[in-house]
């Protein structure tokens, strides 16, 4: 394949992975569901973090419910895409770094046709096809050095947050270990074949504090269980393949959150 042929490909491909995302995170009725989730984690004059914003449907439900927030994205096209979406927001800053477990920079594996699996994880990736049949047709044909920053850095620069979103590809846990203090509500990606990750994430977190974990398949709204769980169910959950979902996200609440919740634990 020629030079130019292979940069039109290349093109063709991030223009429809970018219509794709559009496409599923901004369709309509949406953030009125996010915003029903969110509304009991953050709200009017609370901060909020964004890790990992992609095209920022999670921040802007963060802001619609009187949030400040930072988010932070560091693919340069997704994040041109992001200023435009919610840069005019009142309260919400965006900042082009990753988030890590200490500042500096490092190597971003892009996939042009599905830019939300872009990530650090370089051992993630080479290992997550073999493990997870929806990722077997991805590829990740570019490389970025991208700036990265911690959890701490950016609490000593904005506040402390009383809600963190982790959406990095694998990941999280050393985005976790970028944190020396407990965040009263956190959430984390999980996938199939890559549940370790998660299981270091509640390792962690129950080392910066006393949490109870709760989780959502896929992209639902809908919590699995009515009663939050300990640190040691989770990693059994997680342990025994997370009842086979192929992905979801992981929910901590600090046991010193102030907002109304059940907190018997199983």
């Amino acid at each position: 394949m020629s030079t130019r042929l292979a940069a039109t490909t290349r093109r063709v491909s991030r223009g429809l992975g970018l219509a794709r995302s559009l496409v599923i995170y901004w369709r309509p009725g949406r953030q009125r569901g996010l915003q029903r989730l969110y509304a009991d984690f953050v709200g009017p004059g609370e901060l909020a973090f964004d890790i990992g914003a992609h095209l920022g449907d999670r921040t802007a439900a963060f802001q619609g419910l009187g949030a400040r927030v930072v988010a932070l994205e560091p693919q340069p096209s997704l994040f041109l895409w992001l200023k435009r979406l919610v840069g005019k927001r009142q309260g919400v800053t965006l900042l082009p770094f990753a988030a890590g477990a200490e500042p500096g920079e490092a190597e971003l594996a892009v996939s042009e046709a599905t830019p939300t699996v872009s990530t650090l994880a370089h051992e993630w990736r080479r290992g997550i096809g073999e493990r997870n049949p929806g990722f077997r047709k991805v590829r990740w044909e570019g490389r970025l050095c991208v700036p990265v920053t911690t959890l701490d850095t950016l609490i000593a620069e904005h506040g402390l947050p009383r809600f963190c979103k982790i959406d990095v590809e694998g990941f999280e846990a050393e985005v976790l270990a970028g944190l020396t203090r407990p965040i009263a509500g956190i959430s984390v990606e999980f996938v199939a074949g890559a549940l370790d990750v998660a299981d270091r994430c509640v390792v962690r977190l129950a080392e910066l504090g006393d949490y109870r974990f709760n989780a959502i398949a896929g992209e639902g709204r809908r919590f699995e269980w009515a009663t939050w769980r300990t640190p040691s169910a989770i990693r059994d959950w997680l342990a025994a393949g997370a009842n086979g979902l192929a992905s979801g996200d992981l929910y901590a609440r600090h046991n010193d959150d102030e907002h109304d919740m059940e907190r018997t634990s199983q």
